[in-house]
């Protein structure tokens, strides 16, 4: 068998085992054993395999691996919610602190851009997490599959721009001093970027900063849009200040997580190592792999996880 066949081959398992993995007969049956006993090694066992399944179409989908994480291991499986969306956001930050110091290397994240934005988001995914960790879980089981579903909708309708319009910076990007210049490397030309619509972004991340925190969810779903389509910055410089933003605002929410004793090692270190070893196997894959396809399906599970949130905030 060829190289190209063994990797056909690998997809093919984790497409055919995902939905069984992550479906509510497998998550009674886990519920009824755990009741029953089990040894120490069995739910991080079953953790990493299913994050490491989780990682390659992270990957393949283009989505960060948190906004995959809490959804379908809180809705499939017999977790506390509060231990899985301290875990989600460590899933999430692993990923930005492995790419952010490449990316401001490679001056494609801006720190000019990141600082007000992170500053805003930081603080509000602070609040939010004191929010979630307040409010009964299942309001925030409910509020949760509502923002999945609404996830699913803007990544079937968003659209990007590689290099956007901007006329004119505006009065509070001027003053602040946010613009850039880099080189498009597929071309070789210059770019000089700037934004605007500042207050009305600032804004938005004041949403996004409290969403993050309260769901425990990488924002990087949302943080794009915002920066690309909203506030006019260049696709690359958006994606990559995105993943950086991710390192700050995920760590100052994960500290209030971490103060209340929702992370625990035996959750943490599995799904990490699960993550980042399935994400190594997607970057492999994703030359073969049909994006498209795979887009489709990564839609169709968070969709399949949104319901079953709000399934069980409901008490279905």
């Amino acid at each position: 068998m060829g190289k190209n066949g063994k990797l056909w081959m690998i997809i093919l398992i984790c497409l055919f085992s995902l939905p069984v993995l992550i479906s509510p007969a497998f998550a009674d049956v886990s519920a009824e054993a755990a009741s029953n006993g089990h040894a120490w090694w069995f739910w991080p066992l079953v953790l990493f395999i299913i994050t490491f399944i989780m990682g390659i179409f992270a990957v393949l989908g283009g989505v960060g691996g948190g906004v995959l994480y809490v959804p379908i291991i809180s809705g499939f499986f017999p977790f506390h919610l509060d231990f899985v969306r301290g875990t989600g956001l460590l899933v999430a930050l692993s990923g930005a602190l492995a790419a952010g110091p490449g990316l401001l290397k490679m001056n494609l994240a801006s720190l000019r851009l990141a600082i007000p934005v992170a500053l805003i988001a930081s603080t509000c995914a602070i609040i939010g997490a004191m929010i979630g960790l307040a409010l009964p879980t299942n309001i925030v089981q409910i509020a949760l599959g509502a923002t999945i579903i609404g996830i699913c909708i803007l990544m079937l309708t968003a659209k990007k721009s590689e290099l956007p319009d901007v006329p004119k910076a505006d009065k509070l990007s001027s003053a602040l001093n946010i613009c850039g210049v880099y080189q498009e490397a597929s071309s070789g030309e210059i770019i000089d970027w700037k934004i605007h619509r500042t207050p009305l972004g600032l804004a938005l991340f004041v949403l996004i900063g409290v969403m993050a925190g309260m769901f425990g969810l990488g924002a990087g779903w949302a943080n794009v849009p915002v920066l690309n389509l909203l506030m006019g910055a260049p696709l690359k410089i958006s994606v990559a200040t995105s993943k950086f933003l991710l390192s700050i605002t995920d760590t100052s929410a994960a500290w209030i997580y971490m103060n209340k004793g929702c992370v625990i090692p035996m959750m943490v270190v599995p799904s990490l190592v699960g993550i980042m070893l399935g994400s190594f196997v997607g970057v492999r894959l994703l030359k073969i792999a049909k994006p498209a396809f795979i887009r489709w399906m990564v839609i169709a599970i968070l969709a399949f996880a949104g319901v079953k949130a709000l399934s069980k905030g409901f008490g279905f």
